[in-house]
């Protein structure tokens, strides 16, 4: 037991076979994603919609969470509490981007918040008040796609593969100094 848990982390094989490795690569393409779809918004002018506003908190929570992963990479509580959180919440936005590729593809029904409701206004100010309220941005409204799949369709790859990423990261620190088990 002369190594430390960092070591045996790392594996034989290399960072690429450890809990510091997973952490890298789930910070990675977790930043590739929101720089992605930032990008997207304020250098390609493609405003998002309620939906694509939702779908980019579990990477805002995720990218501070596993940027602190990189200062607590040694011990095995800290990397089960890390990886456990990112299975969360990439698995919580692979099913929010379903969800709206759902919508898009109008599998679903439209969130109300994503459409603009029959007029109710009885004055020039009321009927003002709600077109000010309304969400300029449908969600059942493919704005962009590349290879005939939408950017809620790419998340949906994307947020599939860090989940995996998340949740085999969680196994394998599950395995480092575990207790004896029957």
């Amino acid at each position: 037991m002369s190594l430390d848990i960092l070591h045996r982390c790392m594996g034989r094989h290399g960072p690429m076979h450890g809990c510091r490795a997973t952490a890298q690569l789930l910070l990675l393409g977790a930043a590739a994603v929101i720089g992605g779809a930032l990008l997207f918004q304020y250098v390609g002018g493609l405003e998002p919609c309620e939906m694509c506003l939702l779908e980019r908190w579990p990477y805002y929570i995720g990218i501070p969470l596993l940027l602190a992963a990189q200062l607590a990479h040694r011990h095995r509580g800290a990397a089960l509490a890390v990886f456990g959180l990112a299975s969360v919440l990439f698995l919580g936005s692979t099913a929010l981007a379903f969800y709206h590729v759902g919508v898009e593809q109008h599998w679903f029904q439209v969130p109300t918040a994503c459409t603009a409701r029959p007029s109710e206004a009885n004055s020039i100010e009321a009927m003002r008040e709600q077109l000010m309220a309304m969400q300029p941005v449908r969600c059942d409204v493919v704005q962009w796609s590349l290879f005939g799949i939408s950017l809620a369709g790419w998340n949906f790859i994307a947020s599939v593969i860090l989940a995996g990423l998340s949740l085999a990261g969680l196994g394998h620190a599950w395995r480092l100094d575990a207790p004896a088990r029957a």
